[in-house]
């Protein structure tokens, strides 16, 4: 079996019986479905799992016959795309499908499986992320996954049902008391129905706080409830955290999705108002005081929130993010040539349409100070998509902060780096929105003074 992208941005499922045998269509479809794929072969390689949204809104698991092509569906959600399936390691019979709704769910196709989940449910109260199984599938390693609370892993003997822990990935934060996040479901101004979550302040109550509406990249992607460190680390500092999983984020079936198309500076810029006003109308925000922040296309959302919304957040931190959209384009790397279709469906396909969702040319407009790091390596957004928006808005003496670390690429990797721009973030944070923040060490102020831009 093998699985292609098409010119047009679908994708093709083809099989072949074997070495000497020639490939032949199984399932194809096109740009509008939901990003779906491969799943592996039946045990007994008659058939094929495969995941799609293929006549319906979310993406169902289906079983294809490769003799026939004959479809039965094993499970599916009207509202919900399937994530995983987990597998027995030796006969690789299909034992659980996992979704991604607001927090984890199971669907159990084998009953002493399921038998065992609800054992393993008793140790925490997080999310089962996944298993890894030896090959008798009789030991299981098991990752649970917290909002408020590093990963945990344990050992888990099927036969006797005990489980033993073996660690967590962050041991130091097991003295802290850490901030639980909240799934939520608002209307935006059209009625649809949107997702997201909200993290506030460990010991506080929620009420008229500053905020951080931080938004995920992507933007075909989307936030999971669970152990998040930028959540943590801003509600630490006394802001109530919101991530909002907009129009045109995945997991939620084609018309989410598809229901951001040509919309980066439409209705999923609303959408991030709209989840501004929710918060603020729940009287857990302080709308004179909410920052946008984000990497990649959250620092595209982040310039779009002030150039196309001025009036709307105190202040903007916006790392790697593109803000022109054609240069963007014309600048994509090699790897990406494939995608290209997707990027023209979604983002639009003509010079016109992606100028008028691009904040360049309303930085004018622009009121709120902006932080923006970059990297001068960065593959994806060309460092020039972040000095034409520096430019312009020195240009129009409007306050900008500008960090350009010249050992990274599309996002930080390095830690000290890492520190150094979230030193600069909590600062430029508690001048607008007052938080608490951490003075820079000197290594990191050092750091910063040497790039700034």
């Amino acid at each position: 079996g093998a699985q292609a992208q098409t010119p047009d941005g679908g994708t093709i499922v083809r099989v072949r019986d074997d070495r000497k045998s020639p490939w032949r269509e199984l399932i194809k479809w096109g740009a509008d479905e939901t990003f779906g794929g491969v799943n592996g072969f039946s045990p007994d390689n008659k058939s094929l799992w495969v995941t799609t949204s293929l006549d319906v809104n979310a993406a169902r698991l289906l079983e294809i016959d490769i003799a026939t092509s004959k479809r039965k569906v094993i499970t599916e959600d009207p509202q919900f795309d399937v994530n995983s399936t987990i597998n027995n390691p030796k006969t690789n019979a299909l034992e659980a499908v996992s979704y991604s709704r607001q927090r984890t769910e199971y669907v159990f196709i084998d009953p002493n499986v399921k038998a065992d989940f609800e054992v393993l449910k008793e140790l925490r109260s997080g999310d089962i992320a996944g298993i890894s199984q030896n090959l008798d599938d009789n030991k299981w390693i098991v990752g649970f996954v917290s909002d408020d609370a590093p990963e945990y892993w344990y050992v888990y003997d099927r036969a006797t049902k005990q489980a033993t822990l073996l660690f967590s990935n962050r041991p130091q934060l097991e003295k802290y008391k850490l901030s639980a996040m909240k799934p939520i479901e608002f209307t935006a101004r059209d009625g649809m129905k949107l997702y997201g979550y909200l993290t506030t302040p460990a010991g506080m109550e929620p009420k008229s706080l500053p905020m951080v509406e931080f938004v995920h990249g992507g933007p075909w992607g989307r936030d999971e409830w669970g152990y998040n460190r930028y959540a943590q680390w801003l509600s630490n500092r006394g802001y109530a955290v919101l991530q909002i999983n907009f129009r045109g984020s995945t997991g939620y079936g084609k018309k989410y999705v598809n229901a951001g198309d040509r919309q980066w500076a439409g209705t999923m810029h609303t959408d991030l108002l709209d989840g501004e006003a929710w918060a603020a109308k729940q009287g857990i925000a302080d709308p004179a005081k909410v920052c946008i922040m984000g990497g990649s296309y959250g620092g595209y959302a982040t310039l779009a929130g002030v150039a196309f919304s001025p009036d709307a957040f105190a202040c903007g931190v916006d790392i790697v993010g593109p803000s022109n959209l054609n240069t963007l384009l014309k600048s994509i790397p090699p790897y990406w040539s494939t995608f290209l279709a997707t990027f023209h469906k979604r983002m639009g396909d003509s010079e016109e349409v992606l100028k008028q969702q691009s904040p360049l040319f309303k930085a004018d407009q622009i009121k709120a100070p902006l932080l923006i790091g970059q990297g001068a390596n960065d593959p994806r957004v060309n460092k020039a998509e972040s000095d034409q928006i520096v430019a312009a808005m020195r240009k129009n003496n409007k306050p900008v902060q500008y960090y350009v670390f010249p050992d990274e690429g599309h996002g930080f990797a390095r830690p000290t780096n890492n520190m150094a721009f979230n030193a600069a973030t909590e600062e430029f944070l508690a001048k607008y929105l007052g938080g608490r923040f951490e003075p820079a060490t000197a290594d990191e102020s050092k750091l910063l003074t040497s790039i700034k831009q």
